[in-house]
């Protein structure tokens, strides 16, 4: 049921991105007086679509059908992507006839400079447009909830936070000099603004400050996996193991442990407590929806109870409201700060600082985090697109041959030298380019199936 449902969302997440993309060549050519044969989405066979010239069929067009500058809109077999075949421009297609003739006015090959790249770069503009459209409508609609808290709440043992000796208690002022108010900040200095960098932790203990340096290879890909909790993070139970004492006296998955012997505890005092009363009767207390539960229980010789633990925030929370009006600038903020994150990210990758391996997914990871952020709500699952339609924008415009960027570097190198690359050389290099892709597809695919 669980790959049923990635493989809906998948579809789903690429046939939003897809689509957004290759309207925005559409729309740009359509605009400019260009001709666009096929608008699909997909790749391979054409299963069903529509034109004007012999409306709706299934399957493949007759070889002998002229669509007389209307277009085929079509859905084809393989949902990886999708493609507008422009008139009179070489493309992954590499379909060559039309250069046997004269070029026709609505040919792409036929229009200015400026009006071609303006063609080339509107599927990454589009998918710019759509992060900061979701933004903007996710900001107006529930606002920005965030932590004003910087008190170190727990250190995970042996994590990348306590081998650099950061402690619970500590106040965090400044990372790399940039001042903090919100939890949130802290994780965005080290994983955005600073993300593959060596930092320094500034922090309060003892009524001094001190600095923490962390070198850039000890921080982790996964945010949670660096090991610093908040303060006001509290106990909240996973699992009972049966036959343990926890099950003697009723608790259950997700209730809230608030104190125990009557001295409130925390995510990180709770299991403390617990080992310091071994063998010896407690009273602890818990929460369950609105209902506060209490019970005598001895833990084990080991201190032990027989639970699992996950922590959940219940500190100072601060709800930041916006206007219509006030979202938008709020919206272009955190796409920029994404942005700068993602080329960041793309940029340690191709130097060998982050491990291609953990941070490059392909269809497999893309269906699985799909299913998860749809599974968190529809929040989640817009936020999730969002972010994709970014990384898809930035990978396009990359000046590689089958890219995006790769057609405007075609396009630029005509406007500076004022002559055109050969039919040959551009082919030559498309083919290059696709093939590449190919295989650097594949190396994903592998990766993705090695990592599940």
């Amino acid at each position: 049921m669980e790959f049923l449902s990635s493989v809906f969302y998948f579809v789903i997440t690429i046939g939003v991105l897809v689509f957004i993309h290759e309207f925005g060549h559409f729309a740009a050519a359509r605009l400019f007086g260009i001709r666009a044969d096929v608008f699909a989405l997909g790749m391979g066979y054409r299963l069903f679509g529509y034109n004007r010239v012999n409306g709706f069929s299934l399957g493949k067009l007759a070889p002998d059908v002229e669509l007389n500058g209307h277009t085929d809109y079509r859905v084809s077999a393989f949902p990886i992507g999708g493609y507008v075949k422009i008139a009179g421009m070489i493309d992954e297609s590499l379909d060559t006839e039309f250069l046997s003739k004269e070029p026709q006015p609505w040919e792409f090959r036929s229009k200015p400079i400026w009006q071609r790249m303006i063609v080339l770069s509107a599927g990454v503009v589009m998918n710019v447009v759509l992060a900061i459209a979701v933004f903007w409508g996710l900001i107006y609609h529930n606002g920005k909830i965030v932590h004003p808290v910087t008190e170190i709440g727990y250190v995970s043992v042996n994590s990348p936070a306590q081998r650099a000796g950061l402690q619970q208690g500590d106040k965090i002022l400044a990372v790399n000099g940039t001042s903090v108010t919100y939890w949130e900040d802290i994780d965005n200095l080290i994983y955005a603004e600073n993300f593959g960098e060596n930092i320094v932790i500034s922090i309060l203990r003892d009524g001094g400050i001190q600095p923490v340096p962390i070198k850039a290879s000890s921080i982790p890909e996964n945010p949670d996996s660096f090991g610093l909790l908040p303060a006001g993070a509290v106990p909240v139970v996973g699992n009972v193991e049966k036959g343990k004492p926890a099950e003697g006296i009723g608790l259950i998955p997700r209730d809230t442990i608030l104190s125990v012997n009557g001295v409130k505890v925390t995510f990180a005092s709770l299991p403390i407590m617990v080992q310091q009363n071994a063998s010896k009767q407690i009273v602890l207390q818990w929460k369950r929806g609105d209902k506060f539960l209490e019970a005598k229980v001895v833990p084990t010789a080991e201190g032990k109870i027989g639970i699992t633990l996950f922590p959940a925030y219940r500190g100072p929370v601060d709800h930041m409201r916006y206007t219509l009006l006030e979202a938008f600038p709020a919206s272009i903020k955190d796409v920029a700060k994404t942005s700068a994150f993602l080329v960041s990210s793309l940029w340690q990758v191709a130097v060998g600082k982050v491990s291609f391996s953990k941070s490059v997914g392909g269809p497999v990871k893309i269906a699985q985090m799909a299913n998860q952020a749809a599974e968190e709500g529809g929040t989640s699952f817009l936020t999730f697109i969002s972010l994709l339609s970014l990384s898809l924008a930035f990978i396009n415009i990359l000046p590689f041959p089958a890219l995006d960027g790769g057609h405007l570097l075609f396009v630029s190198y005509e406007g500076i030298f004022r002559k055109e690359i050969p039919a040959k050389v551009k082919i030559a290099l498309q083919q290059t380019g696709f093939f590449l892709l190919l295989a650097f597809m594949a190396v994903v695919l592998y990766n993705d199936i090695s990592n599940l």
